[in-house]
């Protein structure tokens, strides 16, 4: 197939179509979700909690956060009050809790990742998400999750660019044009994540709705030593990170 980046070790992709590609030929599939999924992710497993993704916040989210004994985030994010899509939400979460995560993109990447081992991504864990991906396999598909449209359509998003260049960064072997590209485009910005993810499109509208502080928290590069790892369905912490 053209489109599978099949020559290389390092490949990057965007959204559904894109783990749909690459994880049926990848040893390691990390989903990056810089603006939520991906950095709640960090932030609740790098606490000792364990993260379930779940598509959508409807009937069968609260059917089966009942049948895995978990807790099913609130439908909305929120900075207080309740565990959400806002990574500072989950800042306080209690180790050993169960927390049912839906989201349309980070949870839904996830899920389609089929039996191939996942990671969860962002510019928070970079490094040791690249080092244990690198630890554990050779050929490595980073997806960046990207936004939607009004119409459903795929939106590339500068946050998930940056955050899979960040991780691509750290990764040896051959790499796809793609996955170049994506880590030429955080090594230029690199020294000000927090100035360029508070400008982009996806920053922009959080501020705006009152949570500059997830994008602050989303831009903290390399601050976490979590590698969450997704095994009987749920996030954890991988054993080894400290």
């Amino acid at each position: 197939m053209f489109y599978d980046q099949s020559e290389f070790d390092i490949r990057q992709e965007w959204g559904l179509r894109g783990v749909e590609v690459l994880a049926p030929i990848s040893d390691v599939v990390i989903v990056v979700d810089v603006l939520s999924f991906s950095t709640c992710v960090d932030v609740a497993v790098g606490r000792g909690a364990a993260v379930y993704p779940c598509r959508w916040r409807d009937e069968s989210a609260g059917e089966y956060a009942e049948a895995v004994e978990a807790i099913l985030a609130l439908p909305h994010r929120v900075a207080a009050g309740g565990y959400s899509l806002s990574p500072t939400s989950l800042m306080g979460i209690p180790e050993g809790t169960r927390l049912v995560l839906p989201s349309p993109n980070g949870s839904t990447l996830t899920l389609a990742a089929g039996g191939t081992v996942t990671l969860a991504g962002c510019l928070r864990n970079a490094r040791v998400v690249a080092e244990a991906a690198q630890g554990l396999r050779e050929r490595i598909g980073v997806i960046a999750a990207g936004e939607r449209w009004p119409d459903g359509s795929l939106r590339a998003a500068v946050e998930d660019l940056l955050g899979a260049g960040a991780i691509i960064h750290y990764l040896a072997g051959k790499k796809s044009p793609e996955a170049v590209v994506a880590e030429a485009a955080f090594v230029r910005v690199k020294e000000d994540l927090p100035g360029w993810l508070t400008q982009c499109s996806s920053g922009k509208e959080l501020v705006e709705r009152g949570f500059a502080g997830d994008v602050e928290l989303a831009a903290e590069l390399n601050a976490s030593e979590c590698v969450p790892i997704l095994r009987d369905r749920a996030y954890v912490r991988l054993a080894h990170s400290s």
